[in-house]
């Protein structure tokens, strides 16, 4: 979009350090004695709008799009003691049927662990350096429940946190509604107890849809619920410690059972299966658009 903005500037035969523009509608209203100089200056103004990139919309029936979705599997722990195995290609645990994607972690002795679960991701397949992420969801709910939708610097080997990780959802079962949204890089992360994080109340989480997104950009990070934002990160631009992001990150879905956050409670083994259905994925960038 191109806009012409036209600045009218006046100048006095008599020598003034500066004057206001309220002055300077006075005089033109007043038509005293000054000579106009009258100036066009066209300003290009370019709008910058989200471009769906990629998506899966889920309306198809069967196991996750292998083109679109990778399975990271086993049952050691993830780096946060959790109690799961995540599997793959098993329905029981990752399935699309009725127009959603359904994550379901169950309780059930699997190579040697006591619960079975499903973590998706594009990682080899699409990431994404910049953009807007949107996921429509509804999570599990149950003490020992820990879903999150988040991601991860797409470089190889990762080393965390230094490559970055981006939390867009993160929900643990013993404290119900209450959805988080947190960074991590060298410089602010948890174990170090300089995190950057934010909560907000999501009542429904587990008996309706939301849709969890970021708007991501080279100098901040936004993180919302049904476009309602609760979260931002700002870059300092200072080195890589603080802003790692500024590199391609691919996507992750998962539920995970226990471990050092979400089973900080336990685990209530009443409350399985629990599933997280997801209705779409989409993925925008900005591109200009005059």
């Amino acid at each position: 979009m191109y806009g012409t903005i036209k600045i009218f500037l006046l100048v006095s035969t008599e020598k003034y350090s500066g004057f206001s523009i309220d002055y300077l509608i006075s005089a033109i209203m007043k038509k005293n004695h000054l000579v106009f100089i009258i100036l066009f200056f066209t300003i290009k103004v370019e709008a910058q709008t989200w471009k769906l990139v990629w998506s899966d919309e889920f309306n198809y029936t069967g196991l996750p799009d292998s083109t679109k979705w990778r399975y990271d599997t086993g049952g050691h722990g993830w780096g946060n003691h959790e109690k799961q195995f995540y599997t793959a290609n098993r329905p029981e645990n990752a399935r699309v049927e009725n127009g959603h994607l359904i994550i379901e972690a169950r309780k059930e002795s699997y190579n040697n662990m006591e619960y079975t679960s499903a973590r998706l991701s594009t990682k080899g397949k699409y990431s994404w350096q910049y953009g807007k992420i949107e996921v429509r969801a509804q999570l599990p709910e149950g003490v020992g429940t820990w879903p999150a939708i988040w991601m991860l610097g797409s470089i190889t080997p990762l080393r965390w946190p230094d490559d970055g990780e981006i939390d867009i959802m993160e929900h643990v079962g013993y404290a119900p509604g209450n959805v988080h949204a947190s960074i991590h890089c060298k410089k602010y992360y948890h174990s170090i107890g300089t995190q950057k994080t934010a909560i907000t109340k999501v009542e429904d989480f587990h008996t309706a849809f939301h849709v969890y997104a970021m708007e991501w950009n080279a100098d901040s990070i936004a993180i919302m619920v049904d476009g309602r934002k609760y979260f931002s990160f700002s870059n300092e631009h200072t080195n890589k410690q603080a802003w790692p992001f500024d590199a391609p990150f691919h996507l992750l879905l998962n539920i995970a059972v226990g471990g050092d956050w979400g089973g900080q409670k336990g685990i209530d083994d009443k409350i399985f299966p629990q599933k997280m259905l997801i209705d779409y994925v989409r993925i925008y960038q900005q591109t200009n658009k005059p």
